[in-house]
């Protein structure tokens, strides 16, 4: 548990997928509109995935590693936004990406959110483009 009350963990896609979509059914589905069929794209099963709980193990965010060293899904609670969890649960899904040998990995950020990519080191690559009715831009990190 961190001094903000919450803790993160590598999560196992069949046992805690529930609370994986909880977190983003909220986020994307809920809060940001985007259609259901496009959040749930089939590769869940493939993916690393890292999950933030409360101090009661309540899900507030969660991020996945794709296998090919695309980082995504990141999604926090709005309550809990502002408190140190997407930059623990980047700074982790960074940590694996690193463990399973990738020298770059990408990401496809909203673009208000680019400022807090920049922050662990990520640039932006390429043009904006449409992802379910939200600007993004590509996004991405090298070892040096």
């Amino acid at each position: 548990m961190t001094e903000g009350g919450y803790s993160i963990r590598l999560a196992h896609w069949p046992r805690d997928k529930e609370a994986l979509r909880l977190v983003r059914e909220k986020v994307f589905v809920q809060e940001q509109r985007v259609p259901v069929e496009l959040e749930w794209d089939g590769l869940d099963a493939e993916c690393q995935h890292f999950l933030a709980e409360d101090a009661k193990g309540n899900p507030i965010g969660t991020g996945r590693l794709l296998p090919d060293g695309h980082i995504g899904r990141m999604a926090v609670l709005r309550e809990w936004r502002g408190r140190g969890v997407g930059s623990a649960l980047l700074q982790r899904l960074m940590e694996e990406g690193r463990k399973q040998n990738f020298s770059t990995l990408v990401l496809a950020a909203q673009l208000q959110a680019m400022p807090f990519y920049e922050k662990a080191g990520f640039h932006a690559e390429g043009e904006v483009f449409d992802d379910a009715g939200i600007p993004h831009r590509n996004m991405v990190w090298r070892e040096r």
